[in-house]
């Protein structure tokens, strides 16, 4: 999992005895990239990864067997629009999305959702994408890159949003270009694993059920958790706007996978195929 609140759901399990009391001995592993933890679980490696719905899209493909077996973190208008934005120097021109054309816009991954988020929000609001040259710098460089003025925009998220406001300011948060309620990422393994598996899989998905009900009414204790594992600031923690888990729908992974086929060049399918 990546150590990030939204792949968070194992840390606060553990601490909060979910997993114990299913009867499940969690060991937990960090990778960075979610494009190493879909390898992982593809090269069975490790049993159940975190990943984003594009990027599992992406490579089902690539003719990659993987399963979403439990919601992860979904994008919920409402209660989640600052989590995610596009950010801009302070003193920067750019005011609207056509004011980026032909500009540079730093995103955490390439063909990813920074930038299909990105590129989708600047086709719905009178920007071009095809014009924008994106670059992949992780998030904790992107405010110093805006400072030093080598990207005119970043693609950033929390807690690095609070960050990058401190010498920027946000133009728009551009989730919603996607969807207004969507699932970003889930619980994947293997076809295999699961039909091998199927009680732990059953009681792996039933924790995270139970663990996404709770954390999205303990933010206070949930973010005690997620300084102590993360070592992110609780100052920030406190301020910044927190993650929202969600449901394993079709429905909800559907978004993600047709703006992902669509800037990434790829036939969309049913989002049925990718879910156990």
């Amino acid at each position: 999992m990546a150590p990030i609140e939204a792949a968070a759901e194992p840390y606060y399990a553990q601490d909060m005895g979910f997993f114990a009391k299913a009867g499940l001995d969690a060991d937990i592993q960090q990778l960075q990239a979610v494009s190493a933890i879909a390898a992982a679980v593809a090269s069975n490696a490790v049993d159940i990864g975190w990943s984003t719905v594009d990027v599992l899209a992406a490579i089902h493909q690539k003719n990659i067997p993987l399963i979403a077996i439990a919601p992860a973190v979904e994008y919920l208008s409402a209660i989640t629009a600052r989590t995610a934005a596009i950010v801009v120097p302070v003193n920067s021109l750019v005011h609207q999305a056509k004011d980026l054309n032909g500009k540079i816009i730093a995103v955490s991954a390439l063909h990813a959702l920074s930038e299909t988020a990105t590129r989708a929000w600047l086709d719905q609001h009178g920007g071009d994408s095809s014009t924008i040259r994106f670059v992949e710098i992780p998030f904790p460089a992107m405010p110093a890159a805006l400072d030093a003025g080598r990207v005119d925009a970043a693609s950033v998220t929390e807690p690095f949003i609070s960050v990058a406001e401190k010498n920027g300011r946000v133009l728009a948060n551009h989730f919603d270009a996607i969807a207004k309620h969507f699932l970003i990422a889930a619980w994947v393994t293997t076809p295999q694993w699961a039909k091998d598996h199927p009680e732990l899989v059953n009681r792996f998905a039933a924790v995270m059920h139970e663990t996404a009900a709770w954390a999205n009414k303990n933010s206070t204790k949930s973010g005690e958790i997620l300084a102590k594992y993360t070592k992110l600031d609780p100052a920030v923690i406190a301020t910044m706007a927190r993650t929202h888990y969600g449901e394993l729908t079709a429905a909800l992974m559907q978004p993600m996978i047709d703006v992902s086929a669509k800037y990434n060049g790829f036939q969309t399918f049913p989002a049925e195929e990718l879910i156990r």
